[in-house]
């Protein structure tokens, strides 16, 4: 849903003229925003939670180069999902409002075939579990886009996470 249809079905639920609609999505997205930035939460009982995590400064790799760069400290939003959305999202999979093995628009096919091309280049590509949670953003780990057989002068830092030791 974007917001421009959130702004129609409120629009159509309350009764209101379009501007009017716009105007209170608006309203609560700002209020929100603005919590956020002033570091308050926002708790929204049964539907889930909004905090804002602190992230420190760390040296990080461009990894088309390998070069180090710094990256500054942050902070970004996050949200915890509640738990009575939880199990409605999930009674919705139960009773037929998604398909199980529909997590994603593209065939197991096309996936075999990406990882058979990427195992062919030495990528990263992983689909471990099959089920969204690859580990990583569970997509690329290698350097970007190549032609069968070449090979990226890039080095790899896929794993390389701030805060975590290689080691481990």
């Amino acid at each position: 849903m974007t917001k421009s249809e959130l702004i129609e079905q409120v629009s159509e639920l309350l009764k209101l003229p379009n501007g009017k609609a716009e105007q209170i999505v608006n309203c609560i997205f700002d209020s929100m925003v603005s919590a956020l930035q002033d570091g308050d939460g926002i708790e929204i009982r049964g539907f889930g939670s909004f905090t804002v995590r602190q992230y420190k400064a760390y040296e990080g790799r461009n990894p088309r180069t390998g070069e180090t760069v710094h990256v500054a400290p942050k902070r970004l939003p996050f949200f915890k999902v509640g738990k009575d959305l939880r199990e409605r999202v999930n009674r919705a999979v139960g009773t037929g409002g998604l398909d199980e093995d529909d997590d994603d628009d593209d065939d197991d096919d096309d996936d075999d075939e990406l990882m058979a091309r990427s195992s062919q280049r030495g990528g990263g590509y992983s689909r471990a579990r099959g089920d969204g949670h690859e580990g990583g953003n569970g997509a690329w780990q290698g350097g970007g886009r190549q032609e069968p057989g070449a090979t990226s002068s890039a080095p790899r830092f896929g794993s390389e996470r701030p805060g975590r030791d290689s080691s481990e």
